[in-house]
């Protein structure tokens, strides 16, 4: 491994963190628009099947694209696109066409960039990482998403109170493009052998190894199964929230951001814990550490408590974030072949694009009908027996040392 690989993980992640940032704030202003506008359970689940539904039917595609072709190049031409769509809504929303259902079409575009783009930056990683500094790298990556994610909301209120909403989408175009000219000019990571293969199969062929490469390796086959019913069970807290909030403690804009603040800290704390301490020995352990806390936390949020409360439940809850992606994400990188990770990563984005929107297709009508404290007390005892599940099963904990 070269020793330039410390500048290109500065320059990656610092140019990634910035156009985050800008797509932070976009998707903070139309979640909110959306909330506050409609204060509809149905509405949210639209929104949200529009922001997963494409993503879902391009991810074994994309898969299959991030191992067949250059990495580097998908992750600009699909932030260009990310870019290019979030234009187009600015300035239909400059001339006064500020309808719902533009900014369903748009979710849906940026669902189709982000589809393609997370199994090459899963994948291209590793390229330039040594493997034995891939937990400390995707920790840093972890807790820098959460700084994001703890500073977007609050200038996305701010933004909100001083300008229109367009102003917002146009901060995001002009991320993505800064993003796009430092990865094309400064960032260098040759393309990976696949990519190089110039007698490379099929589309269906590469899918079907694909596929065949996780059916013969058990340890994988037993991970998705759980993240099937994890992000499953994680929907109603992880969308329904927003909407609970405006039901039981009002809707200024300020909970909605206190919120938000409140998983953007847990977030940070947990990625700097999961970057720079060890923790359990056996990774699976802390996948189902993480799991045990998302549940007890789903579990807490169901009850009628005070709201500052509330959102100290929500710092806990995003402590266990990293703890279960961070780790999750660095036994794949480390155990899966390179010529195959895209493939898995692939298979992993379709899985959460498929479960979570499957997952608000039930419980967001349901949340119309039924209480959404109602909703989280069940799912976060499931959660918890899951997590019990997880630290119990011998396959994965054989690999998760």
């Amino acid at each position: 491994m070269p020793k330039s690989w410390i500048k290109n993980v500065v320059l990656f992640l610092g140019s990634q963190t910035i156009s985050n940032f800008g797509s932070s704030l976009v998707q903070y202003a139309i979640m909110w628009h959306i909330t506050l506008e409609t204060k509809s359970g149905l509405m949210m689940t639209i929104s949200i099947i529009c922001g997963f539904v494409p993503a879902f039917f391009l991810s074994p595609f994309a898969g299959v694209w991030a191992d067949r072709y250059n990495r580097k190049l998908i992750i600009i031409l699909s932030d260009s696109f990310i870019a290019i769509a979030t234009l187009i809504l600015a300035i239909l929303f400059m001339f006064g066409h500020n309808y719902i259902w533009l900014l369903f079409v748009v979710m849906a575009m940026r669902s189709i960039g982000s589809g393609i783009q997370n199994p090459a930056v899963g994948a291209i990683i590793p390229q330039f990482v040594p493997q034995n500094k891939l937990k400390k790298v995707n920790g840093i990556n972890s807790s820098i998403n959460s700084m994001v994610l703890l500073l977007s909301p609050m200038l996305a209120a701010f933004l909100l109170t001083f300008a229109s909403i367009e102003s917002i989408f146009f901060i995001d175009v002009f991320t993505a493009l800064f993003a796009v000219l430092v990865f094309l000019f400064f960032i260098k990571v040759p393309s990976h052998a696949k990519a190089l293969d110039r007698k490379a199969k099929t589309y269906l062929q590469d899918m079907k190894e694909g596929i065949n490469y996780i059916k013969t390796h058990k340890y994988i086959k037993n991970f998705i199964i759980y993240c099937i019913f994890f992000y499953f069970l994680i929907a109603p807290v992880s969308f329904l929230t927003p909407l609970q909030v405006v039901r039981n403690y009002g809707s200024e804009v300020w909970r909605l951001t206190f919120i938000e603040i409140a998983f953007s800290i847990g977030m940070m704390v947990g990625g700097i814990i999961i970057g720079y301490f060890r923790g359990f020995k056996n990774k699976i352990n802390m996948m189902a550490f993480a799991f045990s806390i998302t549940g007890l936390t789903t579990f807490l949020l169901g009850f009628s408590i005070l709201f500052w409360f509330y959102c100290a439940i929500i710092v806990l809850m995003g402590i266990a974030v990293p703890l279960f992606h961070t780790t999750s994400t660095v036994l794949i990188q480390e155990k899966v072949e390179q010529e195959y990770l895209g493939r898995v990563f692939g298979i992993l984005a379709m899985i959460n694009t498929s479960m979570v929107p499957l997952g608000m297709v039930v419980f967001g009508p349901i949340a119309d009908i039924v209480s959404i404290d109602t909703i989280l007390i069940i799912t976060g005892i499931i959660i918890i027996i899951l997590s019990y599940a997880l630290s119990k099963n011998k396959t994965l904990l054989s690999e998760g040392k």
